[in-house]
């Protein structure tokens, strides 16, 4: 799965630190969300949406696997 939260955290001119405060997770959670290394729970992904006032669907790109 792909995400823009680098992007959006960027265009809003965030640190890395401050989003993880006010998402309540490490830094390095953000670093491995950015770096597509990790995947949020759909509680963190809410709250994410949230912080930016935006749909998940906006902030998070799922693209199905071809068979």
């Amino acid at each position: 799965m792909k995400n823009r939260l680098g992007e959006l955290r960027r265009i809003h001119g965030i640190r890395q630190e401050e989003l993880a405060a006010a998402l309540e997770v490490s830094r390095q959670t953000i670093g491995s969300l950015e770096n597509g290394r990790y995947n949020p729970s759909i509680l963190l992904a809410f709250k994410i949406a949230r912080y930016f006032q935006m749909a998940i669907e906006d902030i998070f790109i799922y693209e199905e696997e071809e068979a």
